[in-house]
């Protein structure tokens, strides 16, 4: 993932700007003392993101409510 940077300073004297970069789809990285502290990324890019971090979390199931039952199972078949 690339994107803008931005020094904490700039980000605070320039919100504005940096947060119309976002609307329009742009991804602003925000730096402090040279080391990346944060992103602004639009919300539509980390929900994407957040999907995309979580394929094969499920062992490669597509039904995630065949594996919820599954795990539930597991979990209270070995209880007692």
């Amino acid at each position: 993932m690339g994107g803008v940077m931005a020094t904490a300073t700039e980000m605070q004297n320039n919100f504005g700007k940096y947060l119309a970069m976002v609307q329009n789809g742009q991804e602003v990285i925000v730096t402090r003392n040279g080391k990346e502290v944060g992103r602004f990324v639009p919300r539509k890019k980390a929900l994407s993101y957040l999907t995309d971090s979580l394929t094969g979390i499920l062992s490669g199931r597509s039904d995630i409510d065949l594996a919820k039952e599954e795990r539930l199972k597991e979990k209270y078949e070995n209880i007692g």
